[in-house]
């Protein structure tokens, strides 16, 4: 048997290959859009990829399941729990529908589907078992049920796609479920879909793996044994649902569109630029922080494309429904584009090259140091755009809690007639959000200190 690991950083996502080197096949689990890492690392291992299955329909990206099975032909297994609502309703080559208890075999390599709710209702994990060398399981790919030191959140449904009284049910199903977890053996290894950094639950660990017996010990859900007290923990404090997530559930139940067949975004001019804006559409300057400060475009948003979890902003504030442009260089431009179709933006009509921004109008975006705001505090609205948990675990004295994903409904409630600061680690937030205020005609500065110094330097409460 062959275990092999996949690990998108941005999206914090996890997808695994299990193969069987005696007959040469294998299974891709919770794959990816970008599917070439799949195909070289079954050519490379002399196998071919003949299952692909997924625990549920994701929320956080593309799922690849499709466009995997249209590339390779390979059976597609895919959940078939949960009501009406939860139910695949794309076709494929060969889709076989699975439920609890059933089986199927990856050449000498046993899965066992195992039906865990609780994140979503059609949530199902996959039991392994090498039965060329024994019996006995060897691990469980739990999807966003089962996290290293974590649970799957279940109120995505509910924040995300507007499933109201959706979260309540599912934290109780997510009960269940670790209660029928705590009686299978603790050797059994633990490989969950996504690790530190996802949105998908509220505190997941960065180690890539664990074990069912390491995660009864620590993980906090699995402490509990009161079903209302396991509830209340489970659905507080859980991160801000990116808004993109409700376009992701629809996506990934009626199919993406094939790669092959989204257009290629096509170099364009300043009048473009200018007539884009115009027309309010969302520009995406992918440069980096420092170039967006010195010079760019009135009306672009910058998420710089190489700093962490760009991809997870823009989905907060791209229309599905609309046109998204770019600006960036040339030779970025396929790895933007890539990542940005992870999540389902397709409808990238073109993009722009950094020599055209003085053609099409050049602004600064403003800077202010702590010392600065310190000094002329009462001249400032402070918007800490950073979570809500991080703000209540500090934030400067008078700053308004507004989290970044949740600042176009806020644009109303902004005064026009004082400087805004926006604010929140290091910056980067604090600068797309600038950003977007600047495009929607406010006076907006970005806090250029990271917390270590405006902590110190601000009065904190």
């Amino acid at each position: 048997m062959l275990l092999k690991y996949f690990y998108d950083q941005k999206l914090a996502q996890a997808s695994y290959m299990v193969g069987c080197q005696a007959t040469g096949e294998a299974l891709i689990v919770d794959p990816a859009r970008d599917i070439a890492p799949y195909l070289e690392a079954a050519e490379y291992e002399g196998l071919k990829i003949t299952h692909i299955t997924e625990t549920h329909i994701h929320a956080d990206y593309v799922s690849g399941s499709r466009e995997l099975a249209h590339a390779t032909g390979a059976a597609l297994y895919l959940s078939d729990m949960g009501d009406e609502n939860w139910k695949y309703s794309f076709t494929a080559p060969s889709i076989i529908l699975v439920r609890d208890g059933d089986m199927f075999m990856v050449g000498n390599i046993r899965v066992e589907v195992l039906h865990t709710p609780g994140h979503t209702p059609e949530h199902i994990s996959f039991m392994i078992t090498d039965t060329a060398a024994t019996e006995t399981p060897i691990g469980i790919f739990t999807g966003d049920f089962l996290f290293v030191g974590d649970v799957g959140r279940p109120d995505l449904l509910e924040e995300a796609a507007g499933m109201v009284g959706t979260a309540d049910s599912g934290a109780r199903l997510q009960y269940q479920t670790v209660e029928r977890f705590k009686s299978m053996p603790g050797h059994l290894q633990v490989w969950p879909a996504h690790g530190a950094g996802s949105a998908c639950g509220k505190a997941l660990g960065a180690v890539p793996s664990s074990t069912l017996g390491y995660e009864k010990l620590v993980n906090p859900a699995f402490q509990f044994n009161d079903e209302q007290a396991f509830v209340d923990w489970l659905l507080d404090g859980q991160p801000e649902a990116p808004k993109y997530f409700a376009q992701m559930k629809k996506v990934n139940k009626i199919g993406s569109p094939l790669v092959a067949e989204l257009n290629t975004p096509q170099a364009l001019d300043a009048d473009a630029l200018k007539q884009a804006i115009a027309d309010n559409a969302l520009v995406l300057d992918m440069r980096h922080r420092d170039e967006f400060v010195s010079a760019h475009v009135p009306g672009t948003v910058n998420i710089a494309e190489w700093e962490g979890a760009c991809v997870n902003y823009a989905g907060w504030f791209v229309d599905y429904d609309g046109e998204t442009y770019l600006l960036a260089e040339p030779d970025r431009l396929d790895r933007i584009v890539k990542n940005l179709r992870a999540i389902g933006v397709d409808r990238i009509e073109g993009y722009f090259m950094p020599d055209v921004i003085e053609a099409a109008g050049v602004a600064q975006l403003p800077l202010v140091s702590a010392a600065d705001v310190a000094e002329n505090l009462d001249n400032y609205v402070i918007i800490d755009v950073r979570g809500a948990t991080e703000y209540a675990e500090g934030h400067i004295a008078g700053a308004r809690n507004i989290p970044l994903g949740y600042l176009p409904r806020y644009m109303d409630d902004l005064p026009r007639d004082r400087m805004l600061v926006t604010q929140c680690v290091s910056g980067y937030r604090g600068q797309i959000a600038a950003s977007l205020l600047q495009k929607h005609g406010f006076k907006v500065a970005n806090l250029s200190d990271h917390k270590n110094v405006w902590s110190k330097t601000l009065p904190v409460e």
